[in-house]
C-alpha cells in the first residue's frame, strides 16, 4: 500500500527596512517563537518514548482547554 504524505509548507515574509538586518532577524524570531518552530526542533532532536508523548499530549490539551475556559470566563 503507497501512502503519500503532503506536507505544508509556510511561508514567512519579512521586510528588511533601511539595511536593518537585525531588526529583520529579532522580527523572524519572534513569529518562529509564535509559530511553535523552536519546540518542534526541539522535539525532534531528541526521542521521545510514547508513553510520555501520551503524557505530553495530554498535559497540552489539559492547558489548553483551561486557557480557553478562562478566556470565556472573563468576558
Amino acid at each position: 500500500m503507497l501512502t503519500t504524505i503532503k506536507k505544508q509548507e509556510v511561508f514567512i515574509k519579512i521586510e528588511v527596512k533601511d539595511n536593518n538586518v537585525e531588526q529583520a532577524i529579532r522580527v523572524l524570531k519572534r513569529k518562529l517563537q509564535k509559530e511553535g518552530f523552536f519546540k518542534v526542533m526541539k522535539m525532534k532532536s531528541t526521542y521521545e518514548k510514547p508513553s510520555e508523548k501520551k503524557k505530553r499530549i495530554k498535559t497540552e490539551n489539559l492547558k489548553r482547554i483551561k486557557k480557553q475556559q478562562k478566556l470565556r470566563n472573563r468576558y
